[in-house]
């Protein structure tokens, strides 16, 4: 099986520590998996995006046309991406950032006010690990647990105030 994930947002919105934390976790699972990360000049408020395949095959080529999953995290990137969604497939949005509905009707549409809830329980800038936890939810692709024990793997020593925040956001994701 081959699962395809756009993550698309603001640079300093965590995209690509989203596409890596997937990869990563799909590595230790044993998957092949392509991450491709893709961002302008300018990084943080510019546009950013990564793609991540999971597949217990070989991957042919990195690029992701019409993703299995897209997440949204803000309206250039729904707008952009929106229309490529594959039939049946999922979307994820930060409805505190993007306040349009899809009027699709051939795919699962989640709005999940990531932003807002990171910032009620303190935790701003997690909203990315807050739609992780909901990624995780609606796709089963990992186990709850295992996942968060690969997120903090990958957590250095010198970040370690990163800890709490991390599985407090994974939480709040799974659980909304």
């Amino acid at each position: 099986m081959t699962t395809s994930i756009l993550f698309a947002g603001f640079g300093g919105q965590g995209i690509l520590f989203s596409g890596k934390a997937m990869a990563k976790s799909a590595m230790y699972a044993g998957k092949q998996v392509s991450w491709l990360p893709s961002y302008g000049p300018e990084m943080r408020g510019g546009a950013a995006n990564c793609s991540v395949i999971i597949s217990d095959e070989e991957i042919g080529a990195p690029t992701i046309t019409n993703p299995d999953v897209l997440v949204a995290m803000n309206l250039p990137s729904y707008d952009k991406f929106e229309p490529a969604v594959k039939a049946g497939g999922l979307m994820i949005v930060d409805s505190s950032l993007v306040a349009k509905k899809s009027e699709r009707e051939d795919i699962k549409v989640c709005y999940i006010p990531a932003t807002a809830v990171a910032s009620e329980n303190g935790i701003e800038g997690m909203a990315n690990v807050i739609v992780l936890g909901q990624i995780l939810k609606l796709t089963g692709m990992f186990e709850y647990d295992t996942f968060l024990s690969y997120i903090l793997k990958g957590i250095p020593e010198s970040k370690a105030a990163l800890i709490e925040k991390n599985k407090k956001a994974l939480k709040l994701g799974y659980e909304f």
